[in-house]
């Protein structure tokens, strides 16, 4: 499965824009972007460059869902299934990524984006990197990457995760291939926060087939249908990195990042670049959407869970609504503790029952307003590991983000403000009625 098979997939479907008009990367692309935000977009004509561009391909759930064969509600229990059941992909002798070596290496030749006026510069946004850990095999992974001239970028590598870690132990430069222009598995697997030991290739694998081909300079693997592969080394010289718009529309700051060398640029014959619009539907998607398996998978553990959706308004990353099927009184304060143990950078969370829309905000408001009572039903968690995406939160150089969570049970209260149980009669009324269609 390939970028371009999702392409012609949105084309048949007519999900797919098509924009036939020149259009510059330069802060134009970006505003289009937006404005058509959720389609899958293809620019065929780029101002000052060969490459086609497209964007948006995770924008939408359903986009996910058509590129799977699934219904939307479904998705949940695909991606739960593939972190339970990796797959190891197959390798296999060529692949379409290397039919060009680009000659000399010219990330400058590259349309990548500038998004916004306050932005450093061009920033690759959809490039997902590939290294080995001598100790935990292959990761995968989303870096944001500022080009630094012809053979630079400048990477954003966020403290304590596995890159950075990597990185820090090494006593010098760490080989990486950063492929641009991925499929949709690809995509939302490496946006996946994965045990060490787990490859998030083979998580695309176990929801596509996703055979890898070896990169040509590094001793590394990518998949064999990428558009474009950066090899190179991560060194630990670093630079300026920032600001950019980050998850939360806010401006993220300006630190010292590695700098990446890249040595080797290989491509797809009339290659497609991948753009990502930070702060967008998609950015917000790709970062909350595999965390709705882990949520599940914990509050599974201590009741019956139905769903999970972490909310477009909070970056889908800082909101969560989780849908219970009720066998115990205190199921809604037990879902609640287990959530913020499936993502622990979330901030808020509801939980409902199987009676309330989880994908209508209106009906999760309903359900707050007629079952909650703050004095009974809200739980304060202070002091506690938190976003670093968040503003309000407190935020002290080299510790962890420390925040105030709140979890709301908005779930048909099993007990009267007495303590005396509700029979299943009483607990009936609190259903709403609905006018047949």
């Amino acid at each position: 499965m390939s970028l371009r098979i999702f392409l012609d997939k949105a084309r048949q479907e007519h999900r797919l824009t098509v924009i036939t008009d020149e259009v510059d990367p330069d802060l134009e692309m970006a505003r289009v972007i937006n404005t058509l935000e959720g389609q899958p977009l293809l620019f065929e004509k780029v101002r000052g460059y060969d490459y086609s561009v497209a964007a948006s391909v995770c924008g939408a759930r359903e986009n996910l869902a058509l590129d799977l064969g699934v219904e939307v509600g479904q998705l949940l229990y695909i991606l739960a299934d593939a972190l339970e059941h990796p797959s190891e992909p197959m390798i296999i002798d060529t692949g379409a990524c290397q039919e060009v070596v680009q000659e000399p290496v010219d990330l400058e030749a590259l349309p990548i984006l500038t998004h916004l006026p306050q932005d450093a510069g061009p920033y690759i946004t959809a490039g997902v990197a590939v290294t080995r850990d001598p100790h935990h095999g292959r990761n995968v992974s989303f870096h944001r990457l500022l080009r630094r001239g012809r053979t630079q970028l400048v990477a954003r590598v966020v403290e304590g995760r596995g890159t950075d870690t990597l990185v820090r132990k090494s006593s010098g430069d760490v080989e990486v291939a950063i492929c641009i222009g991925n499929s949709l598995p690809v995509l939302v697997a490496a946006a996946t926060s994965a045990c060490p030991d787990v490859d998030e290739f083979s998580i695309a694998n176990a929801l596509r087939p996703t055979p890898l081909v070896k990169c040509l300079t590094v001793d590394l693997e990518v998949p064999a249908e990428t558009e474009i592969v950066l090899e190179g080394h991560i060194t630990q010289a670093t630079a300026p990195e920032g600001p950019f718009l980050d998850l939360t529309e806010t401006m993220d700051i300006v630190r010292e990042g590695p700098i990446v060398e890249i040595s080797c640029i290989t491509h797809r014959r009339d290659a497609i670049y991948q753009a990502l619009l930070p702060g967008g539907q998609e950015h917000k998607l790709l970062m909350g959407l595999p965390r709705e398996p882990t949520i599940y998978a914990e509050v599974s553990k201590v009741c019956h869970c139905l769903n999970v959706l972490l909310t477009p308004g909070a970056g889908t990353w800082l909101h969560g609504v989780v849908q219970v099927q009720k066998r115990g009184a205190d199921d809604g304060r037990r879902a609640i503790e287990a959530a913020f143990r499936g993502h622990p950078s979330m901030k808020h969370v509801v939980v409902v029952d199987e009676d309330t829309d989880i994908y209508d905000p209106r009906d999760v408001e309903w359900a707050i307003a007629t079952r909650f009572q703050a004095d009974r039903d809200l739980m304060i968690l202070e002091h506690q590991p938190g976003s670093s995406l968040d503003p309000s939160a407190t935020h002290a150089p080299g510790e962890k983000t420390r925040t105030t969570k709140m979890g709301l049970d908005a779930t048909i209260p099993w007990r009267k403000p007495n303590g005396e149980p509700r029979s299943e009669e009483e607990r009936a009324a609190f259903h709403r009625i609905r006018y047949q269609e």
